[in-house]
């Protein structure tokens, strides 16, 4: 038995005489499964492999060694996925805002305003922890400027 919740991009399962939530892709619409590194619990598509954190497990992982190898993606962001705004969180259903990494501008992302949880598309977190030779130098060349301001 399947039931549609309307206001929230999941659907509840009865199975064994037990309810289970399962929550669903905001740009593709398929399931996500649930993977855990370290002792952190994340949620990824099982079709886009989009990667969604709850609030501080983004930030968590970022301080892990080895934490990129939960993403799948390619290292070019599928430009259907890249493109998609106005998606509904897939915990809450609030519209989420569309924001740029603050020191890799190229990394966009989507984050909720009411749950504080972040969409990353695939290949985007992976990018996001590799920083290239090219952009720890001109973060370096901000910083260094931003002391003469």
């Amino acid at each position: 038995m399947v039931i549609v919740v309307s206001a929230v991009p999941a659907f509840v399962t009865l199975t064994d005489q037990h309810w289970r939530f399962t929550m669903l892709c905001p740009k593709c619409h398929s399931e996500f499964e649930q993977i855990v590194f370290g002792d952190i619990e994340i949620d990824r598509c099982t079709s886009c492999k989009g990667l969604w954190f709850d609030m501080l497990e983004k930030e968590d992982l970022l301080s892990i060694e080895g934490s990129e190898e939960i993403d799948l993606g390619p290292e070019q962001v599928d430009p259907k996925y890249a493109a998609m705004r106005d998606i509904e969180c897939p915990r809450c259903a609030q519209t989420m805002l569309a924001m740029v990494d603050k020191d890799q501008y190229h990394i966009k992302f989507e984050a909720c305003p009411a749950c504080y949880g972040t969409f990353f598309d695939a290949g985007e977190f992976r990018d996001l922890k590799e920083h290239s030779v090219l952009e720890r130098f001109n973060q370096m060349i901000q910083t260094i400027s931003s002391k003469f301001d």
